[in-house]
């Protein structure tokens, strides 16, 4: 059974995660299919050098994992459940952004 403390640290981690642009791009692409850092610094635009440290950070927050493939390591998301959670969220910011209207 999660604590009220935890559940706290659990959000405040999801949200250290998608607080930075490139950590958002990163989660979406990953969402779509698992991925080599080099696949995704490509695909992104980035440096090899940036993308680590934000894999680091979502790894930190535990919604990335590493799958070791041969002498490559993969990311994928942690949990599939992550890309609906992440179009969830989207989806409520857009009820609210109308709202506003």
């Amino acid at each position: 059974m999660m604590t009220i403390a935890s559940d706290i640290e659990v959000l405040a981690r999801f949200g250290r995660a998608l607080a930075d642009p490139i950590r958002c791009r990163i989660l979406l692409a990953l969402c779509q299919a698992p991925a080599h850092p080099a696949e995704l610094a490509d695909a992104l635009g980035i440096s090899r050098t940036r993308l680590s440290n934000h894999l680091a950070c979502l790894r930190d927050c535990g919604l990335v994992v590493t799958v070791p493939v041969g002498r490559r390591t993969r990311y994928e998301v942690a949990d599939e459940r992550l890309g609906h959670t992440l179009d969830d969220l989207r989806t409520a910011v857009v009820a609210v952004e109308a709202d506003r209207a």
